[in-house]
């Protein structure tokens, strides 16, 4: 049997980055995965490429009637969700604060905060009524500490606040036998990290004692790890995957 038998997840942000790598890893550990994104044509390609195991549904997390829809469509297929993957996230405009307009902000607040707070809302009833489950929120390490050189408050401000969201619905929900965690990584071989930096990481190197970039399977094995049985007394907590950054 697979680390992730009888788990039926939904994994946001899906037709690419952490989010494919975390949906290819999750259905090779036995998981039945409800995939979604805005891209439809990768996301469907990616769930077709992984049998019955796994289905799409086009989705903006940020909608509550998405949600809604994801759930439905899910259970239908699956079962009641038992484990939730919030890793649809977007870095937004790189300024100044004082540069930054309202509507900048708001964007990335509504996929990074609202986002995750809607995606743990609609699956909190299912997880409880079947006994239990583990939310795993994908953060940052600028959910850490703050961002020096490529200033972004949105980004940093929504990653702080996926920390604690996740901690208020440990405590909330743990005697449902909810779990919920938060990992936070670093710089990870991703398109969102290459259009930011470069393919091989550019100046970031040099804040990464392990001097590389970490493989997005890297990142899926934490989250595995956080999502199956094995972790059942881990809650609460945040779980840093940064090749060393925040230790320096």
């Amino acid at each position: 049997m697979g680390r992730l038998s009888g788990k039926i997840a939904i994994i946001t942000g899906a037709a690419q980055g952490m989010g494919e790598a975390h949906a290819k890893a999750f259905v090779d550990h036995g998981a039945k995965v409800i995939l979604t994104d805005l891209n439809v044509e990768a996301g469907q390609k990616l769930a077709d490429s992984l049998g019955d195991a796994a289905i799409f549904v086009k989705q903006d997390v940020s909608k509550k009637a998405d949600w809604d829809e994801v759930l439905a469509k899910g259970e239908a297929a699956f079962g009641p969700v038992n484990v939730l993957v919030n890793n649809a996230g977007v870095l937004g405009k790189i300024a100044a604060t004082l540069d930054f307009a309202e509507e900048d902000y708001r964007f990335v607040t509504d996929i990074n905060q609202i986002g995750v707070f809607l995606g743990m809302q609609a699956v909190l009833p299912s997880m409880i009524a079947s006994g239990g489950g583990s939310i795993v929120n994908i953060s940052s390490v600028a959910g850490m500490v703050a961002i020096y050189g490529a200033p972004n408050l949105a980004y940093v401000g929504t990653k702080f606040a996926v920390r604690g969201m996740t901690k208020q619905i440990a405590v909330e929900y743990g005697k449902q036998n909810v779990r919920c965690n938060s990992i936070h990584p670093g710089y990870i071989r991703t398109p969102m990290m290459a259009a930011a930096t470069d393919e091989e990481g550019g100046d970031a190197l040099s804040m990464i004692p392990l001097n590389r970039l970490a493989d997005p399977i890297e990142v899926s094995n934490l989250a595995i790890f956080l999502a199956c049985d094995e972790s059942s007394f881990i809650t609460g907590m945040e779980h840093v995957i940064d090749g060393g950054m925040t230790a320096l």
